[in-house]
């Protein structure tokens, strides 16, 4: 799967090409149907991403005021 940005990048190629008065009929479908597959995967890709960030703004704050993300073991290895 390609990252993020170079989907979007693709998108905005897409959003371009299919408004080439020039585009033969089924050359503008081909384009519109990898577009439209395009923006549903970044659509659910965006969905994702605030998902996470919802759970990263409501966690509780411990005492000591650093937020536990949960990307390391909690072992003390220091």
């Amino acid at each position: 799967m390609k990252k993020f940005e170079e989907r979007l990048t693709r998108l905005e190629e897409l959003s371009e090409r299919i408004r080439e008065p020039d585009l033969a009929l089924e050359e503008a479908l081909a384009v519109f149907e990898e577009g439209v597959k395009l923006s549903k995967g970044l659509e659910k890709d965006l969905e994702r991403m605030e998902s996470r960030v919802e759970v990263l703004l409501n966690q509780p704050v411990p005492p000591d005021g650093k937020p536990e993300l949960g990307l390391f073991d909690s072992g003390d290895d220091e």
